[in-house]
């Protein structure tokens, strides 16, 4: 049970090389996200966002699944309420998502660090939108994405009619989230779900050499850029130009764009600090 371990067991965190890993670790329940992990996972996304010495992170798993979804046998406290009125009343529901499963996929698009998913295996319902609200999703093989909310008569819920649409359009996504079927690794990466799909056994070499580079990389351009693209599909043109010309005018007074611009003058690589 989720009790049992100490949560940064359930949810471990390890920094090497400026690389920040957070790995899912309840194979017993194939990873299913408990309120403690995913509150545990917006924490540490947050603090890697401030953090300069963090400078890319990557989100995995361990066993045969990346997250199939919330752990419905775990649940949040509910609040007391009057004797007579239900447990659950209008508003709870609505609620419960803007302060989880919302707040988790907000956490991952927001982090000012680019975020890779590794993904080891099954990503389904909230994990599939983990998975995809990842900047560079990785995957093994085996792996296989699953809009599973309709198999359940749900709605689909951590953002997934948002970020869907956005990386396979309308259409594709209505067809995978009306009918929740099965999309391996490979069809994945047709649709563009996945940027790359890899033998299980160099999952984890690829996500650590992908990570390596962005930690070595000019990591508020970076963070810049993310932002910039999140919000594309969003904004006219108008708002566009006007978001690159501030992140620019940002980005210019940097320590990391002088040496990039320094190292171009003087024909030599650049070294990037994070700053």
């Amino acid at each position: 049970m989720a009790e049992e371990r100490p949560l940064d067991q359930q949810l471990a965190a390890r920094e090497e090389g400026g690389v920040l890993w957070l790995t899912l670790d309840r194979p017993e329940a194939a990873n299913a996200i408990t309120p403690d992990q995913r509150d545990r996972m917006i924490d540490l996304l947050a603090s890697a966002a401030e953090r300069v010495e963090v400078r890319a992170v990557v989100v995995t798993a361990t066993g045969r699944h990346f997250c199939t979804g919330a752990d419905l046998r775990v649940g949040s406290s509910a609040p007391v309420r009057p004797e007579g009125v239900p447990d659950r009343v209008v508003g709870d529901v609505g609620r419960m998502l803007r302060q989880g499963a919302q707040r988790l996929v907000s956490a991952v698009l927001d982090c000012e660090k680019p975020v890779i998913a590794a993904v080891n295996g099954t990503a389904a319902g909230i994990g599939a939108h983990l998975a995809l609200a990842c900047d560079l999703v990785l995957a093994a093989e085996g792996a296989r994405f699953i809009e599973v909310f309709v198999r359940r008569g749900l709605v689909p819920d951590g953002g997934g009619a948002w970020l869907l649409p956005r990386l396979v359009g309308l259409q594709r996504a209505k067809e995978l989230m009306f009918f929740g079927d099965d999309v391996p690794a490979a069809e994945a990466e047709r649709l563009g779900l996945v940027n790359r799909v890899v033998p299980a056994d160099e999952l984890v070499p690829t996500a650590t050499a992908w990570a390596a580079r962005l930690a070595a990389g000019p990591t508020r351009a970076l963070g810049l850029t993310k932002a910039l693209l999140n919000r594309s599909l969003d904004s006219d043109r108008t708002a566009a130009f006007e978001a690159e010309a501030r992140a620019q005018e940002l980005n210019m007074a940097t320590r990391d764009a002088n040496e990039g611009v320094a190292a171009f003058v003087e024909r030599r690589d650049p070294t990037y600090l994070g700053w």
